[in-house]
């Protein structure tokens, strides 16, 4: 097993990585080089309630890295995989200003541009860059309709005379999962291609190519309804010796060739998975764990020598004194005094308006991606219901795509409405006849499980079987194809996202400006206090 033959012993000889680039390094001459790297950030600048990672934490250690390579003699390279953005409250507020000027403090070196990174305006995304000291590299993102790139596509590092190539790659599904409103005039292409064409190029200036990816590791090649990932890339890609990923936020560990460890558990030993001589690695998300691979180069060969997941403060559960309690699973890293105290005033800003309290519930609010995707669920019909009423229509249909969280029973703030909604998608509507809705849903309805396209809907029921409707009412009235009928949506599908039909296009299509998540807000706000009951979503709709 790949596992046990990469025990320290063995584990250089194991991975030692011929190169076929055009050497520029100096001959018989051996250079250090470690990697480090984090993927997924989605917004955890701060330290979860727990006091679980966090960037000042993990600027911590990677001083402590820092230091300990140069010491040896050895340079570093910090690479983010990418999605800087996205799922925190805190961050979203301000356009994860305080993450990427966290990372700027750390000292990453590079990043990949993930597709969260296109879930604001095009403009917020050129603000970040300004923000970071550190390029967002993307070499198949282009503006559509021409060959120009609109970000760069690598970056060469001088390592005291060892050439280091770092080539961003962006999965094309962004162009599928982006909202279109804001993707409109970007031209996602094949990341595989576009690396195809760049890697030759890179063999004539570089001694080692690092492919800095937010594309999804995938067992085996097995991406399913997903573009591919970071195993077919090295499948496909000759010349690649490291890739760094993101996307699928896993910890990528090998228990044998083509088997990842289903259940890793944070401060186990991790060896990264090698296709076609390269190595693959990701760090799982949020910070959690940084990647540290640490390599020699001498004469056109690259050895991987040790890798590790270093957890950052994550903790476990254990019984002390007969009650459960949570402890360091690894010694605790300290903060970083001089990051907490940047950090501090932004996350205070975030908690003052977040921690406002807009309502309450006798129940859970049903939104884990688990069930949501699968089926209809109680949070679903309540945010159909609010953006049905906001822009008094008769009916509402929902992406799963569009509910991030859950919402305990109990007490609710803004900050719990922000974690269903963080995306800022607007509420629209659109009319159609009664004839054409029949044509709209029969497409949304079918949609299928596992996905974010997969639909919630209110003020209607309806039997489906395939990609058949019978027995709609509308408002509790069948049907009448020759009557206007006025439809909620978010202005993510009504633009064509996750394949829903394309309606922002139609005459009778408006843009209400209303926020989703403040829809949601004022809805919780009036119908306070929530009856979980009242919002059953059983017998909405009926599939056979």
């Amino acid at each position: 097993m790949l596992r046990n033959a990469l025990s320290p012993l063995c584990f250089a000889a194991a991975l030692t990585l011929p190169l076929e680039a055009m050497a520029v390094a100096k001959a018989d001459t051996t250079y250090r080089l470690t990697i480090v790297h984090t993927n997924d950030n989605h917004g955890r600048f701060w330290h979860n309630k727990h006091g679980e990672y966090g960037m000042p934490a993990r600027k911590t250690l990677i001083d402590r890295i820092r230091a300990e390579v140069k010491s040896q003699g050895g340079q570093i390279l910090v690479l983010s995989g990418g999605d800087i953005n996205t799922g925190v409250p805190e961050s979203d507020l301000q356009d994860a200003e305080p993450d990427f000027k966290g990372m700027s403090k750390i000292g990453y070196d590079a990043m990949a541009l993930g597709n969260h990174e296109f879930d604001n305006p095009l403009s917020v995304l050129r603000k970040q860059q300004q923000w970071a000291n550190f390029p967002m590299l993307s070499a198949n993102i282009y503006e559509k309709g021409s060959n120009k790139r609109l970000f760069k596509p690598y970056q060469i590092f001088d390592m005291q005379g060892l050439k280091v190539a770092v080539m961003g790659l962006t999965t094309d599904d962004t162009g599928i999962v982006g909202n279109p409103e804001y993707i409109g005039n970007i031209d996602f292409r094949n990341p595989i291609k576009e690396a195809e064409k760049l890697v030759p190029e890179l063999e004539k200036q570089a001694d080692i190519i690092i492919a800095a990816t937010h594309m999804g590791h995938y067992q085996n090649g097995n991406h399913g309804i997903n573009a591919p990932g970071d195993v077919r890339l090295a499948r496909q890609v000759n010349g690649i010796d490291m890739v760094v990923g993101g996307h699928s936020q896993d910890p990528v560990c090998m228990q044998a060739e083509n088997q990842v460890i289903e259940k890793f558990k944070a401060g186990e030993a991790c060896v990264p998975d090698v296709q076609n001589g390269t190595v693959i690695v990701q760090a799982h998300e949020w910070g959690k764990y940084v990647g540290r691979a640490d390599l020699e180069y001498k004469n056109g060969e690259l050895r991987l020598y040790s890798y590790q997941l270093i957890p950052v403060n994550l903790k476990k559960k254990v019984k002390v004194d007969g009650k459960k309690k949570r402890v360091h699973i690894q010694p605790e890293i300290a903060a970083d005094q001089e990051l907490q105290d940047f950090l501090e005033p932004y996350q205070a800003k975030g908690q003052k308006e977040l921690e406002m309290v807009i309502g309450n519930s006798d129940g859970l609010l049903e939104g884990d991606r688990d069930i949501v995707r699968f089926r209809p669920s109680n949070l679903g019909t309540v945010i159909a219901r609010a953006q049905m009423q906001a822009v008094n229509a008769d009916l509402a249909v929902l992406n799963s795509g569009g509910i991030r969280d859950s919402i305990e029973g109990g007490d609710i703030s803004y900050k719990d409405v922000l974690k269903v909604h963080p995306f800022g998608n607007m509420v629209s509507s659109v009319e159609m006849t009664g004839k054409e809705l029949l044509e709209y849903l029969s497409v949304v309805a079918s949609k299928p499980v596992d996905s974010g396209a997969f639909a919630h809907f209110a003020g209607l029921s309806m039997d489906v079987n395939g990609g058949s409707i019978s027995n709609l009412t509308i408002q509790g009235q069948p049907l009448d194809t020759s009557k206007i009928y006025r439809m909620a949506l978010n202005s993510y599908v009504a633009s064509g996202g996750d394949g829903y039909p394309k309606v922002s296009d139609k005459p009778s299509y408006v843009n209400s400006g209303f926020v989703d998540a403040d829809v949601l807000k004022n809805y919780l706000q009036k119908n306070t206090p929530l009856k979980i009951s009242t919002y059953d979503p059983a017998g909405i709709v009926n599939r056979y």
